[in-house]
């Protein structure tokens, strides 16, 4: 196989982006969790004396939160940037790569579980600007709460693909396919 650099290009933004979707995302439901910080502030306000109410504490909460929050639209977008350049380099990329049929079963296994992550992302960004746009698309907000749902649910799929990617492409590099890593650094085996 050998890889156009935009091909290279788009694969480490895609794995940059992602990241750091996954990262907000991980940071939301820890340290930045609005029932944890508001705890927080309720707690260390009161030993100022200083009394407020949960309702009041979680809004503190949201809003500690809300600059980092910025960043995962902000990589949303860039995001839906990437699938449609993707989609392009589909039809219009010059890599060469070996047929499908050619393939072994797990060779094709490994490139349809490509193409189930392609729509994943596909669908994390079409359902993610539609959450973020709800409003402006005249959508009712019960439909953006299922589209939500889904959008965090299927979160999951990437969450669990990023390590298999990893340790596969590890794994693959120490039984036999060498030049792995050094294809997608550098176009070429």
């Amino acid at each position: 196989m050998k890889y156009t650099v935009a091909f290279r290009i788009w694969h480490w933004l895609n794995a940059l982006i992602v990241i750091g979707l996954v990262g907000t995302v991980l940071l939301r439901e820890s340290f930045l969790g609005v029932k944890t910080n508001a705890e927080i502030f309720i707690s260390k306000l009161s030993e100022m004396s200083i009394e407020i109410t949960q309702q009041q504490a979680k809004i503190l909460a949201k809003a500690v939160r809300d600059g980092m929050w910025e960043w995962h639209y902000i990589l949303g977008y860039a995001l839906a940037f990437l699938v449609l350049f993707r989609i392009y380099l589909f039809f219009k990329d010059s890599s060469v790569k070996e047929n499908f049929s050619s393939l072994s079963l797990h060779k094709k296994g490994v490139k349809s579980l490509y193409y189930i992550l392609y729509g994943t992302l596909f669908f994390m960004a079409i359902s993610g600007l539609i959450i973020h746009f709800y409003e402006s698309l005249h959508m009712t907000k019960a439909f953006v709460n299922n589209i939500q749902e889904l959008h965090e649910s299927i979160y999951n799929f990437i969450l669990i693909f990023i390590p298999l990617h990893i340790a596969g492409v590890v794994i693959a590099e120490l039984r036999g396919e060498k030049g792995l890593i050094s294809t997608m650094v550098n176009g070429k085996n």
